[in-house]
């Protein structure tokens, strides 16, 4: 097993439970035919699978993989879901179509989630708005786990670019979720806005927006 992976693994553990104690870690690289990535928690253990191909990647990868494996099999827990289902309950959330007339959300998604997140990220609800709304652009919504996008963007001058990215932002908040710090919410942590800047048409997307 690689140390510097189960460090990685451990510290990311500790993001998301720092209460909770780190279990014994197994961590292998496994000759899978895809990128398959699989994690589950056995008798006080975490046994997490990888395939081979992401071996040479960089920490980055290894960091975000871990952080979305972990998330993933936690948020499972019968508290987090008896929360969740209390947040669902407290409001309907009308949910419209990702098939627009020009731009299908669950296509752009699908090509995100590969060339950024490595096809890790679990598809939420995907939906355009209601309204050609303005002042809200683009919003997740963790107690559906939905993702809106305003229906200004759903015509044929719209540039892909700006699509993909109000897409891409959003999915960077179910890969960062919302955290509390010393009584205050950080909504976009350093880690998001390091990721942002990692999208490549992002000065070209902006720069759409700012003329809308």
């Amino acid at each position: 097993m690689d140390t510097g992976l189960i460090e990685i693994f451990q510290q990311e553990y500790r993001e998301l439970r720092p209460r909770a104690p780190i279990p014994p870690l197994d961590i292998r690289f496994r000759r899978f035919t895809s990128l398959n990535t699989t994690i589950r928690l056995r008798e006080g253990r975490l046994h997490v699978r990888l395939s081979d191909l992401l071996e040479p990647a960089p920490e980055s990868v290894h960091r975000a993989i871990a952080h979305i494996l972990l998330a993933k099999l936690y948020k499972k827990l019968p508290i987090a879901r008896q929360a969740e289902h209390i947040r669902q309950t407290r409001g309907r959330k009308k949910i419209l179509s990702a098939q627009g007339h020009y731009y299908d959300l669950d296509e752009v998604f699908e090509s995100l989630n590969t060339r950024f997140f490595y096809g890790l990220l679990g598809r939420p609800t995907l939906t355009w708005s209601a309204h050609h709304a303005r002042r809200m652009l683009g919003h997740y919504d963790a107690a559906h786990n939905t993702i809106m996008v305003s229906r200004v963007f759903d015509r044929a001058d719209t540039p892909r670019c700006a699509v993909e990215y109000l897409l891409y932002h959003e999915m960077l908040h179910l890969k960062h979720p919302v955290r509390v710090k010393a009584g205050r919410r950080c909504v976009h942590s350093k880690a998001f806005q390091a990721e942002e800047r990692l999208f490549p048409e992002l000065d070209a997307a902006k720069a759409y927006l700012k003329r809308l």
